[in-house]
């Protein structure tokens, strides 16, 4: 009789277990067992499979079946007990159910657990990638019931961080919408490339045994639009792939940049020195020391989150950029990343949502700010060029004529006809008719651009994406 070893699945090449130390620093179980549910899942579409084809009875099946649901119900109520010296949540399953059902001695046959980690991973992506989609969509609706709300309000848009062109707030909003739904579409793709089932390819070279892997892929719902079977096509590259890991934290790092970026916005537009919006209380906070600080705290988490992304992303990368085929242990360090960055994004969405969904907008302060006659600089060197000057010329006649306002201190539509024909022979007597809000922006008629026109095509096309 060979000596009994303390590890159950690997135990017969040695002669003792490992040390303490070697189990502490090696165990996942700590992390991946939030991976419990889906490799129940697992586990319950191989047995069945397994009978299917012959390598279990039907009683067995239906034991090892029942016996996975009631460990999944231990799991859910917090009674489940894990142990490290099991390694990993799919160790501390099995041993489990070896204990309730004898047959379950059976259930690792024609698997390994590097596919079978790659199936819960693929399973978990897809799961992820819909819980994020739906908390994005739920921020997109917070920010179009503010554009609804507020859909007459003009504000300065920004480049370089100056006053530029004057712009709807609803337009603005809607380029963040714009963002989100990209991301939202990157989860997308993830959840696809995601979709084929590993499950059969064993450690590395598949098995000698007769395994349906069509039929297991069905159940798990690895499957396309049509319900057929999408199944990896190389045992060794679907254990050794970690393709998924990438995708999914880039995902949320760029989804973190985005955040990053909007929250930059929500930060300026709610300072003294903009006071375009007022930001919750529920998501500020205030000072220690000054009483009247409304801090926007909330938003500068949002900005500081997109970094702790990007390190995951980064974590990720770096792990996987020097390993040979197949499986390395180094591959332990995957999960980590993947799952801080789904719980930060998932948070982040929500911290969103609320945020949006309290903003007060000030529009006497942003149609104070949207007055200033010099936004509509652009407009006038437009005019020009429609009575036949050239742009380039045109610019330069309105970049003059913004001087001349700047050092007499004059609002740029108040200079005289006079003043402003002696820069160039092309202004006419009706030049200072471009300085009116409205007409700008209903000359603003393009595909994207922020005219009204324009603006209540893309209310009706964003009322009808998120609903």
């Amino acid at each position: 009789m060979p000596k009994k070893s303390a590890q159950a699945t690997w135990g017969g090449r040695f002669a003792a277990g490992p040390a303490a130390l070697m189990l502490r620093f090696s165990e996942s179980v700590s992390f991946d067992r939030r991976l419990a549910p889906f490799d129940v899942a697992g586990s319950q579409a191989h047995a069945a499979m397994l009978a299917r084809v012959g390598l279990l009875t039907a009683r067995e099946h239906a034991a090892i079946h029942t016996g996975l649901d009631a460990i999944l119900a231990e799991i859910a109520a917090g009674r489940f007990k894990w142990d490290v010296a099991l390694e990993d949540v799919h160790m501390n399953i099995e041993r489990a159910l070896t204990r309730r059902v004898p047959a379950a001695a059976k259930l690792h046959t024609a698997r390994s657990r590097n596919d079978q980690v790659a199936t819960d991973m693929r399973l978990w992506f897809k799961h992820a990638c819909a819980v994020l989609s739906e908390k994005i969509r739920a921020a997109q609706r917070a920010l179009l019931a503010v554009a609804s709300a507020n859909r007459d309000v003009l504000i300065p848009g920004y480049t370089h961080l100056q006053r530029a062109q004057p712009v709807p707030l609803a337009h603005h909003l809607f380029a963040w919408l714009e963002m989100l739904a990209r991301d939202r579409a990157r989860f997308a793709a993830v959840a696809a490339h995601a979709n084929a089932c590993p499950l059969g390819s064993g450690a590395i070279a598949g098995t000698t045994l007769p395994i349906d892997r069509e039929f297991t892929a069905r159940l798990l719902g690895f499957v396309d639009a049509k319900g057929r079977p999408q199944l990896t096509q190389n045992s060794m590259d679907a254990v050794a792939d970690r393709d998924g890991f990438v995708e999914f934290a880039a995902a949320c790092a760029l989804f973190g940049t985005h955040l990053s970026r909007i929250a930059e916005d929500l930060i300026l537009w709610s300072s003294a020195e903009f006071g375009f919006v007022g930001l919750p209380d529920a998501f500020c906070t205030g000072s220690s020391l000054m009483p009247q600080k409304k801090n926007p705290d909330s938003c500068e988490l949002l900005r500081g989150k997109s970094a702790r992304l990007q390190g995951n992303l980064q974590t990720l990368l770096t792990l996987t950029k020097g390993l040979p085929l197949t499986y390395n242990r180094d591959l332990q360090e995957d999960k980590p990343p993947v799952f801080d960055s789904f719980d930060q994004a998932a948070l982040c969405a929500d911290v969103l949502t609320g945020t949006v969904a309290g903003l007060a907008v000030n529009a006497v302060r942003c149609a104070a700010t949207v007055a200033d006659p010099a936004l509509l600089a652009t407009d006038l060197a437009d005019y020009l060029v429609t009575r036949g000057v050239a742009f380039r010329d045109a610019h330069h006649a309105v970049g003059a004529v913004v001087k001349l306002a700047e050092k007499t201190g004059t609002p740029l539509n108040k200079l005289s006809s006079a003043e402003v024909k002696k820069i160039h022979p092309g202004f006419g007597p009706d030049w200072a008719k471009v300085f009116n809000l409205k007409r700008a922006l209903a000359k603003r008629a393009g595909t994207g651009m922020p005219g009204p026109a324009q603006l209540a095509r893309q209310f009706t096309r964003w009322k009808k994406l998120l609903k």
